[in-house]
């Protein structure tokens, strides 16, 4: 369900603005995405587990908000994010 260290650590050397950055938009979004998917895959099989659903709301609510935060700061970078991630949006 969750991700590896080193999954984590290829995510942050793809989506870092600069060397050694771990906290920007791009990067946390880039996480989550990966928690998601993974959870996604989870619940397809354990369709009951309410626990694990909540925990999945609660992320995706979270990568909402720093969508929002990085498309109100720089729309381009926000674009570009969406576009590399293939989100929806």
């Amino acid at each position: 369900m969750s991700i590896t260290a080193e999954r984590k650590q290829e995510l942050i050397k793809e989506y870092a603005v600069k060397d050694g950055d771990t906290g920007s938009p791009e990067v946390q979004v880039a996480v989550l995405t990966e928690r998601i998917s993974n959870l996604t895959e989870h619940l397809k099989t354990h369709g009951k587990d309410f626990h694990s659903r909540r925990g999945l709301l609660m992320m995706v609510g979270q990568r909402r908000r720093l969508l929002d935060y990085l498309k109100k700061k720089d729309g381009g970078r926000y674009e570009g994010l969406v576009k590399k991630l293939g989100l929806r949006r």
